[in-house]
């Protein structure tokens, strides 16, 4: 897993990164850090300005975080990470509306912030992985790396 510790590093999250693998034994610290995920999460997607047609679209995303957390929360990083997909998918849609469905999308996040870029590249190959045997024949420790990398990105945002 250092391999995703070194792409922590690099989108400015490597200290939140491992600070969570350590505490990750913790059931009490997980549930605080999944908690300040989900708030920070539901204000992203509340403030986030939409026209009057996409509403909808936010209530479902809003409506997809608390099953989300409870697959963490019961240790089904697989499924959880099948989930993962979606969501971010949803969020990028919120924030850059139709730009971000185009095979382009992010090239043009890297262009506004390198360390944003990579993240929304990163959502971009877990969105491509899905349903894909090397991801579903995965151990759990790759599925945990690629979803805890996400949730400290987005709990820092």
């Amino acid at each position: 897993m250092q391999a995703a510790g070194a792409f922590a590093d690099i989108l400015g999250i490597g200290e939140e990164y491992r600070r969570f693998l350590n505490v990750h034994s913790s059931g009490q610290a997980v549930g605080d850090f999944l908690e300040r995920f989900q708030n920070n999460l539901d204000l992203l997607i509340q403030k986030t300005w939409v026209e009057k047609s996409d509403e909808t679209r936010k209530e479902r995303l809003l409506d997809d975080i608390p099953p989300f957390i409870v697959l963490i929360e019961k240790g089904d990083y697989s499924q959880a990470l099948e989930e993962f997909g979606p969501l971010l998918e949803g969020l990028a849609y919120l924030f850059f509306g139709t730009q971000s469905q185009k095979d382009d999308f992010a090239e043009y996040a890297l262009r506004i912030d390198e360390q944003m870029g990579l993240f929304w590249w990163y959502s971009g190959q877990i969105n491509a992985s899905r349903g894909s045997p090397w991801v579903k024949n995965a151990e759990t420790g790759v599925h945990q790396a690629m979803l805890f990398l996400g949730i400290c990105y987005l709990t820092n945002f």
